[in-house]
């Protein structure tokens, strides 16, 4: 959603960064790019008039002239006050309240309400390991109450049974006494929404607030909304009092006006946002987090955490001391794929490391077709157990089996294996490596030209490079040109097309990292 923004406040910031001193005409005419590039990406201008006005009263002070980097300095006072507009602190939904906690989930029609109401139960079920019902209240939109019960099934949590004829706060009230007989500790209520405001709409929620007296009400906005989204929270506040918002789409196309001025316009945090389709794709909104994405700084604890959440520990302990051993086979390398899959793919993950924008661009250029994942499973799959533990038996009448039961053609099938081959050769010099007491990098220093004696020291001004988002100059030797060993351009010379050389083990020969068909 953010990533227009990021080009555009990436590339104003980058050039105050490269001067050595800056004047108050330098930070002004900055100032004047980072309006223009809020307004165009749907700021509210009451947002962008008193932020840029912050910026730049701190910008051309005291703080910046005493700086040995203004900068560097600038930069951080716009990341400090990007970090105050979308709230300073993380707040998540509050459950200090005696059991059944009422939540009261509001929205116009269509801004996804029941789905978010699903996925915040399993996330409480799951995560927070509370006892949670479920309670349509909506008695106006055609088989709304069904798609509850029929999300309840999906993520495996309680709906309240349906009844036909009764009102939103008849429901609401039995719903509230199911939850305590049952022994509930929430009780979500997904209410009825419309096309547009109206005081029919709102009448009925002010009606089913003052009946269950909730300990939260979530407004769900559809973030592609732009600044309609702030008109809708502002009457929904005025009319029943929200107490947080679930932004949706998240991971749309939208330009992040909504969410930047979400929380500076109506005053209210923003709780939860959906980055989307699957039931776990809500996460919790950290300011800080999303301003280091907006300014290209990565979000390497969002990484962890997802990482964390979508691996097995003790499988992937046991998958490293396979490859240790040397015993890295077919089936590893499927759980490579599903588990690279279930964190977003390559893309999903290189926007969570900081100082890749620039990386990405180059991505981006040149087609990469993450759809392989899926085409390189599927190959796996086709093949009998005895082959994947050893791929050596597969000569050319059985490619010509897995081909066609994969809906794939040989040549895939060998780029597959000599990928699986690389990668296995890579573990082997990184265990052999371990066991000699060199440390496992030494084996991999080996693996990418350092001659073995394991990677070499970066510089300081290297790395600062690298958090602006571009490639770094003065590398040793074994980053030739500024790039990559063996690459071009700063890409991994394992990128068909984007550079020579020898592959890497795992990074040039991964699949999908070439061109679409």
């Amino acid at each position: 959603m953010f990533d227009t923004l990021t080009d555009r406040l990436s590339g104003i910031l980058d050039r105050l960064t490269r001067r050595g001193a800056l004047t108050e005409a330098d930070v002004a005419e900055a100032m004047r790019e980072v309006r223009r590039a809020l307004l165009e990406a749907d700021v509210a201008l009451e947002v962008v008039r008193s932020f840029v006005d912050r910026v730049k009263e701190r910008a051309v002070g005291v703080d910046v002239v005493k700086s040995v980097t203004p900068g560097q300095m600038v930069v951080k006072i716009v990341h400090d006050e990007l970090v105050a507009m979308l709230g300073s602190d993380a707040q998540g939904i509050s459950l200090a309240a005696a059991a059944p906690v009422p939540i009261l989930m509001v929205g116009l029609q269509g801004s996804g309400k029941t789905t978010s109401t699903a996925k915040i139960a399993r996330r409480l079920t799951q995560r927070d390991k509370r006892k949670v019902l479920m309670a349509s209240l909506d008695t106006r939109r055609p088989a709304a109450m069904e798609q509850l019960a029929t999300l309840g099934k999906q993520t495996e949590v309680a709906t309240l049974p349906i009844v036909a004829g009764q009102t939103a706060v008849q429901i609401a009230r039995r719903a509230m006494e199911a939850g305590r007989l049952g022994g509930y500790d929430v009780v979500l209520l997904d209410t009825a929404g419309r096309t547009t405001l109206d005081e029919a709409l709102m009448a009925e929620v002010v009606e089913v607030k003052t009946i269950t007296n909730p300990h939260e009400v979530l407004l769900v906005v559809d973030a592609l909304t732009g600044q309609d989204a702030v008109t809708t929270a502002r009457a929904f506040d005025q009319a029943v009092g929200v107490t947080g918002i679930v932004l949706t789409r998240v991971d749309g196309d939208g330009r992040g006006g909504a969410a930047l001025s979400m929380r500076a316009v109506t005053g209210k945090p923003i709780k939860l946002v959906g980055t989307g389709e699957r039931f776990d794709a809500v996460d919790e909104f950290h300011p800080e987090r999303i301003a280091n994405r907006i300014l290209g700084m990565g979000d390497v604890v969002a990484l962890v955490e997802k990482a964390a959440a979508e691996i097995d520990a003790e499988k992937a302990a046991k998958t490293a001391e396979r490859m240790r051993k040397g015993q890295f086979d077919l089936n590893d390398l499927k759980d490579q794929l599903q588990q690279m899959q279930r964190m977003g793919g390559m893309s999903g993950v290189m926007s969570l490391l900081p100082g890749v924008a620039n990386l990405k661009k180059q991505m981006a250029g040149a087609n990469l077709d993450e759809g392989m994942f899926k085409r390189q499973a599927a190959i796996i799959d086709s093949m009998t157990k005895a082959e994947r533990a050893n791929p050596d038996l597969l000569k050319a009448s059985r490619k010509k089996r897995v081909a066609a039961g994969s809906g794939t053609k040989v040549e895939e099938i060998n780029k597959l294996l000599k990928m699986h081959r690389q990668m296995a050769d890579m573990m082997k010099m990184m265990g052999k490596a371990g066991k000699s007491g060199r440390g496992p990098l030494a084996g991999l220093g080996a693996a990418l030209g350092f001659g073995g004696g394991g990677a070499p020291a970066i510089p300081p001004e290297a790395l600062d490079d690298l958090k602006k988002g571009k490639m770094p100059e003065g590398l040793p030797p074994g980053f030739p040109g500024g790039g990559f060993p063996g690459g071009a351009g700063g890409l991994p010379p394992g990128f068909p097309g984007l550079g020579g050389g020898p592959k890497l083990p795992g990074l040039g020969g991964f699949p999908g990292l070439g061109k679409k068909k």
